[in-house]
């Protein structure tokens, strides 16, 4: 029932974003040595790039890049786009750690202040898997009526993606907390 999809609560969406500056600014002062510290043991594990970006469709599909922590080998997507598995071969031991506490993740804390993203919301997609999901699946196109968060109740209550029916599931989660999403 898409009439209960509304992006018109103007009050609350200035309360969530004042939240959203608090909030990241807080946590980036408080994470920032553990940033450091994640950043140094990736390193030495592989000597390569820190950081990894990424293009991801925001609010109403608009381009965001996101940067996290590489956990992943270099040049893991050489193949092409795919979806990390459980046991995914090209997750590094020390992109476990991270993946598993998903301190990976903090760096998308600058995307929040720069205001692509929130700190709650359905996790942003690659564009390539976005179009593809949009064809196949009735109503994905939903999860774009508000900002994509660093967090969302389907990443808190839901495993990491790794085929389709997952994402069907998974959006499930987007859905509900797009309509009863409340300050």
């Amino acid at each position: 029932n898409s009439r209960n999809f509304s992006n018109s609560r103007e009050f609350e969406l200035r309360i969530k974003r004042i939240g959203d500056i608090l909030f990241s600014l807080l946590l980036i002062l408080s994470s920032l040595p553990l940033i450091i510290i994640a950043s140094i043991f990736i390193w030495i594990n592989d000597k390569g790039p820190l950081l990894y970006k990424q293009n991801r469709e925001g609010i109403f599909r608009k381009q965001i890049k996101i940067i996290k922590l590489r956990t992943m080998i270099t040049n893991a997507e050489k193949n092409g786009v795919q979806w990390a598995g459980q046991n995914d071969s090209r997750i590094t031991t020390i992109g476990r750690i991270l993946r598993k506490w998903r301190i990976d993740e903090l760096p998308q804390l600058l995307s929040v202040l720069k205001g692509d993203m929130s700190l709650i919301g359905p996790r942003p997609e690659r564009p390539v898997l976005e179009m593809e999901l949009i064809k196949k699946i009735d109503n994905y196109s939903l999860r774009h009526t508000i900002k994509p968060g660093l967090s969302g109740w389907a990443q808190v209550n839901y495993h990491y993606v790794a085929s389709f029916d997952d994402v069907i599931n998974k959006l499930s989660y987007d859905l509900y907390y797009i309509k009863n999403q409340s300050i």
